[in-house]
């Protein structure tokens, strides 16, 4: 009588195992197996991290084996279960492997595959046909869009964690509680003594560093050192937390009348400001999209404020960014002077804070949650919906788009919501974040998600121009190494263009994110379809990318340039100033935040800045969802890419007082997952 040996791996989970009844079921082109209880006499199977072996005894050969059916049934409590993979031995002494990575909750059926990839149009035989179709239409029923907030890309239809499908909660949910975390950093910080003494200014600048000392680091310590000085404002431009908002200027906006005479005694050249800017050399940061923001106003005992600056910069002949004006607001007149170096040193210190705050609200609003966060929960929730399990783009996103959009659920439900913690220190809380995601969506377009096109659309693209700036540098490697890995994997499975075009799974993929997830804007320019293998290709990379490096490069950098709270304020407590000579010390202490919001600002960048516990980094792919050699080898041949980068940069940041190190791909994670 033939058996086949069926190998049941359990995942390493915490409360992965579990103790109900297992069946199996061999699906063969001949016939079937009966349905076979997995269990072994006086032995504990399905242990947390177990591999256990089995004998599906069968009357005749089953032909080839095409699927495998998995049931859980209640033994006594009730409890969930994760299947990491099933192999199976044929009489013949084949090997194949069924990839599971799921969870069986309650009395649950899953039908699985082998592992190797297929397109739609590959499939010939009505069972598996009919096995992609009902995957899809049950994923679709459980993996629902959902509007949060009018203007948003769209997100998963679950308004708490534990309304998520299974598969894509957080193995514990304790671990990303905000709440819990925040707090945590607090007491780690030893600033939970402050954390509710709201409207309590500091004495001055040297008070902040009572809650700053307990945790430092070098990149922290020297922005707390010389976070004053014009070349370290100008530094961060290109590698602090968001360095995607410098672009080199071709002509003087109208709105910003900057004179000559004003900022003659910056230019280093001999040459008039219209000459340094023809000559390349006069760049811009403009936070126009935070003009008409509403200010948080959830504590009616501290007003709070916003500003829309924009800050005129000078590449100096020593290749150094350096402000040389600033105009607080977006339209020009008495009450809205440019600020000069050659002001009052309270008057220029004053006036660089609120570029400083501008772009703390501008990262943490548009650049991290809308370009990172938003839009890979988008990409992700379309990949549930349209690719199944046996896609190969389904196997080459799924490490990308992991605990993605349970991050964002938990931060809808804890973080970002109305009286969420958003709202505790930053100006744009109390739902002025609404408004400024809402906006920039507006302007979001599928090119400046492509690195490249991004880094060229602003002017920034020449490193002889620009030679310090890494995250561009990096991120160029990081881009290009990813890209290759992509097209390596795309053309083992589509042969031609035409290919592409007839694969009805990543056309519906495409077009869901565009019709739902950018809610069919003209402006998004988003494709519809896509035509060539070249054109799948970057859209992959878009999504991996952002997914990973781009999300890397603006979150885990928080703390080390944020921890000084005058560097970054979360809010500012007193209007923008209308005119100049009125600064001094104590208008400044008095507009930066208060003890509570500080502490609050301080725990949050700590607790966003950390690693997750067991982190997978860019390139480690644990589950193997992939079997087939040639995509193996591709794997193998992106890891060294990547290792080549990392030591590179490793050996590019020795001794400088400024590393960088956000795009390294030793400390790139997968997905966004925090």
């Amino acid at each position: 009588m033939p058996s086949y040996t069926v190998t049941i791996a359990t995942g390493s989970q915490w409360f992965a195992g579990t103790d109900d009844y297992i069946y199996v079921t061999l699906v063969g082109t001949e016939r079937c197996s009966e349905r076979t209880l997995m269990d072994k006499p006086l032995y504990n199977d399905f242990e947390r991290g177990a591999v256990d072996s089995y004998l599906v005894r069968v009357d005749e050969n089953l032909g080839e084996i095409v699927l495998v059916k998995l049931e859980k049934r209640k033994y006594w409590v009730q409890d969930d279960w994760y299947c990491s993979y099933i192999s199976v031995k044929t009489p013949d002494g084949d090997n194949l492997e069924f990839p599971c990575y799921r969870w069986l909750v309650g009395d649950k059926e899953v039908v699985l595959r082998d592992g190797r990839a297929y397109l739609p149009q590959d499939d010939k035989t009505t069972v598996v046909k009919q096995h992609r179709q009902n995957e899809l239409e049950m994923r679709q029923k459980a993996y629902r869009w959902m509007e949060w907030q009018p203007g948003f890309p769209m997100s998963i239809d679950a308004n708490r964690h534990q309304d998520l499908p299974r598969d894509i909660q957080f193995d514990s949910e304790k671990g990303v509680d905000f709440v819990l975390n925040f707090s945590k950093a607090i007491e780690n910080l030893f600033v939970n003594h402050i954390m509710h003494m709201f409207q309590s200014s500091w004495s001055d600048f040297d008070d902040f560093e009572r809650i700053f000392l307990r945790i430092k680091n070098t990149i922290s310590e020297y922005v707390m050192q010389h976070w004053k000085e014009d070349f370290m404002f100008g530094y961060q431009f290109l590698n602090g937390c968001n360095p995607v908002v410098i672009q080199k200027l071709s002509k003087l906006p109208d709105k910003f009348p900057v004179t000559n005479e004003m900022v003659a005694v910056s230019l280093e050249r001999a040459l008039t400001l219209e000459e340094e800017v023809k000559a390349g050399n006069i760049y811009v940061a403009d936070y126009e999209v935070l003009d008409g923001i509403k200010p948080n106003c959830t504590d009616p005992c501290t007003l709070q404020y916003l500003a829309a600056p924009i800050c005129l910069m000078y590449k100096n002949t020593q290749n150094k960014i350096l402000p040389i004006a600033i105009q607080l607001g977006q339209t020009p007149g008495e009450d809205n002077p440019i600020f000069l170096p050659t002001d009052s040193q309270h008057d220029w210190l004053l006036a660089k804070i609120w570029v400083r705050s501008a772009d703390f609200q501008h990262h943490q609003t548009v650049t991290h949650l809308l370009r990172t966060h938003l839009i890979s929960e988008m990409f992700a929730l379309a990949t549930f919906r349209q690719l199944p399990a046996v896609h190969p783009v389904f196997k080459l996103l799924i490490p990308h788009v992991r605990f993605t959009i349970a991050i964002n659920t938990k931060a809808r439900e804890q973080l970002i919501c109305e009286c969420g913690i958003f709202d505790k220190a930053n100006a744009t809380g109390g739902g002025g974040h609404v408004q400024l995601v809402r906006k920039a969506t507006k302007g979001l377009t599928f090119r400046s998600l492509c690195f490249p096109d991004m880094i060229k659309a602003r002017g920034v693209d020449s490193k002889q121009e620009l030679p310090t700036y890494f995250y561009r540098d990096d991120g160029y490697k990081v881009w290009e190494a990813t890209k290759s890995f992509i097209s390596d994997v795309v053309t083992i499975y589509y042969s031609s263009n035409e290919k592409v075009q007839g694969d009805a799974e990543i056309q519906a993929f495409v077009k869901d994110v565009r019709t739902f997830g950018m809610h069919d804007f003209d402006s998004c320019e988003f494709p519809k379809a896509l035509k060539s293998r070249e054109e799948l290709i970057e859209y992959l990379t878009v999504i991996v990318f952002t997914a990973s490096a781009q999300h890397a490069a603006v979150n885990f950098g928080q703390y080390d340039w944020y921890s000084w709270i005058p560097n970054a304020p979360s809010t500012m407590r007193k209007p923008p100033p209308k005119q100049k000579g009125l600064a001094n010390v104590n208008l400044i202490i008095d507009s930066l935040p208060d003890r509570g919001r500080s502490s609050w600002h301080l725990g949050a960048v700590w607790a966003l800045s950390q690693y997750q516990e067991n982190e997978l980094y860019l390139g480690m792919y644990l589950d193997e969802h992939f079997i087939e050699k040639p995509v193996k080898a591709a794997m193998e041949k992106f890891r060294k890419t990547l290792a080549e980068i990392s030591s590179a940069i490793k050996t590019r940041n020795q001794g400088k007082k400024l590393p960088y190190y956000n795009m390294s791909p030793d400390k790139i994670p997968n997905s966004v997952a925090i």
